[in-house]
């Protein structure tokens, strides 16, 4: 199918778990790249309400994105940057942005989006490639000070565990979830995958984006209505996902 001008794969599968209140889900996935590259996961962050898009991104692409997703549009900065999914993270509860962002982009949020927002005062600033989050937990990297462990319960409304993942301390890089499911690094261990399942509350599956890259975050934008891959994804990866994200 052409969506928009870009290639897209539609794909319906049936939903094992009834807590959805469903029995089918149905999934687009379209491969859209971001200034002229794959990674779309390092520019954008997405929930069920809103799309966050660097500022200066193109009205019409972005207008289009939005429209795939069945969200909002909402343009801002990261801490002065386009780096919007590697710095911030958000779900349907709330929003974490590093203690660099400016109160501009705090404000602007907020305002944007009603959501609770709050800053995590860590040396580590990138805390999308830090923290994976759903609507039911969170996976935080150990460089996350413990003591900041409830306020991203607090903000992001869920269960938190910290640990690892395949050896790798970017835990965000290394796991996409939503709500119907979520995919790993391919190097994770069966006790990794099973905790992770569990404080996430959906299947995990191990696999790659973009012609065999395993950092999944940075070519996945999904939230619980699409999902948009890097440009060189392959119909084994699409394979992979539509699995992965079957509930």
């Amino acid at each position: 199918m052409n969506f928009l001008g870009y290639n897209t794969v539609f794909v319906i599968f049936p939903l094992h778990s009834y807590r959805f209140g469903i029995n089918w889900i149905s999934l687009d996935i379209i491969k859209y790249d971001v200034y002229s590259g794959p990674n779309i996961g390092l520019y954008t962050a997405v929930n069920d309400k809103y799309v966050f898009i660097p500022n200066g991104y193109a009205k019409s692409k972005a207008e289009k994105l939005a429209d795939y997703l069945n969200v909002e549009p909402v343009f801002t900065s990261m801490a002065n940057t386009r780096l919007i999914g590697a710095m911030m993270v958000v779900n349907n509860n709330g929003v974490l942005i590093p203690h660099n962002a400016i109160p501009s982009e705090y404000e602007h949020i907020k305002k944007s989006t009603g959501l609770n927002i709050d800053v995590i005062d860590s040396k580590h600033n990138a805390l999308g490639n830090l923290i994976c989050a759903n609507d039911k937990g969170a996976v935080v990297s150990p460089m996350i000070p413990k003591e900041k462990i409830k306020q991203i319960e607090d903000t992001l409304g869920v269960e938190v565990i910290q640990k690892k993942v395949a050896g790798y301390h970017q835990v965000g890089v290394m796991v996409v979830a939503t709500m119907h499911g979520g995919v790993i690094h391919p190097e994770a261990d069966d006790n990794e995958i099973k905790s992770i399942a569990d404080v996430l509350g959906v299947n995990i599956e191990p696999g790659t984006i973009n012609g065999g890259i395993p950092y999944l975050h940075s070519g996945i934008l999904a939230n619980n209505h699409s999902m948009v891959v890097g440009g060189h994804t392959t119909g084994p990866e699409i394979m992979m996902l539509t699995r992965a994200f079957s509930g």
